[in-house]
């Protein structure tokens, strides 16, 4: 009966720290977002102001979903046996890549929520392919991004069936590259890092406050460093035709830093760019940009994420362009 009542009890205080703490999370990105620029402009200058905007804004739109998947992250090393991916997942990698690709589908989040959730089931058992197609696929073909796509493209079905196979195709082919070509050692750094807090709602609590101040710091890296581009970059730079335009998107997607249920509504208003160029802006930004990046190097380390966002990148891309040539 005790250990009954322990088990409620820290259920329910972990439940408490959840709420409690996401809401003051979100309560001082908020206050920033809003009173940060003025500061920003009265002791600095209009430049700096504008980089606070860019920066607060990118934040406020990480933290909830970061939260998110440091808590599911958390759940499942706490409450979800091993047992449960062996009989879930085919025991081939090969197979099971596909699978995991297609499982993106089921959780509603950005790439910030993808990130810790990978490394959770990795710790896990998961096959690092299968963790990394789902890294990749459930940012981009969420039910909440696909719907978000169909709004911002009223009338082009086209440009979500779009999405939905290039994202997903991507997250697939990245997944059996891994399986060919990846090296264990690579993800031995973040291995070495992950911690096994047990089971049950202690173990939960703690592993939610580790992955939420980890993966925190790196949001907060990319955050600046894609507000630093924003404010640096003369808009003219940014005038180019034909397919060149394809791989300007790529990159600007890599450096705006775009949250994934956001993305088609920036991606719509670039009417002066072909429909494929902006498939390629929505498929890579979940896939890679910079705070992602961060969030990848401080997870995994930075010998993969370096690895793993290069050909990521390449992979999207072609993916995109076949699929624009195909259907747009």
């Amino acid at each position: 009966m005790a250990n009954q009542r322990t088990v409620v009890y820290g259920g329910l205080r972990a439940v408490v720290y959840v709420v409690v703490g996401g809401a003051a999370l979100l309560a001082v990105a908020t206050v920033a977002s809003v009173l940060g620029p003025a500061l920003a402009f009265d002791l600095y200058t209009p430049a700096f102001a504008a980089w606070w905007t860019v920066f607060t804004a990118i934040a406020v739109q990480g933290v909830p979903f970061l939260l998110l998947g440091t808590v599911v992250s958390a759940a499942i090393g706490a409450f979800v046996p091993e047992r449960v991916f062996t009989r879930l997942l085919p025991r081939s990698p090969a197979l099971a890549v596909p699978v995991a690709g297609a499982a993106g589908v089921v959780l509603p989040g950005c790439e910030c929520a993808s990130v810790p959730v990978a490394d959770s089931l990795m710790r896990r058992g998961v096959a690092p392919a299968a963790a990394l197609a789902f890294l990749l696929s459930a940012p981009a073909i969420n039910p909440v991004v696909l719907v978000a796509t169909s709004v911002a493209f009223p009338g082009q079905p086209e440009m979500v069936l779009g999405r939905l196979v290039a994202s997903l195709v991507t997250a697939v082919v990245m997944g059996w590259l891994w399986v060919r070509f990846g090296r264990e050692e690579w993800l031995r750094p973040a291995r070495r890092r992950g911690h096994d807090h047990g089971s049950g709602p202690g173990a939960f609590v703690a592993g939610l406050q580790h992955d939420f101040l980890h993966a925190g710091g790196f949001l907060v890296v990319g955050a600046a460093a894609a507000a630093t581009f924003n404010i640096a970059v003369p808009r003219s730079l940014l005038d180019v035709p034909g397919w060149a335009a394809v791989l300007l998107l790529a990159v600007l997607a890599v450096v705006l830093c775009v949250c994934s249920e956001a993305d088609a509504f920036v991606a719509a208003s670039l009417s002066g760019f072909s429909p494929t160029a902006r498939l390629a802006f929505m498929v890579v930004g979940p896939m890679v940009d910079l705070k992602l990046f961060a969030l990848q190097a401080g997870t995994f380390g930075r010998s993969f994420a370096v690895r793993f966002s290069a050909v990521t990148w390449v992979v999207a891309v072609v993916c995109s362009v076949l699929v624009g040539w195909w259907l747009l």
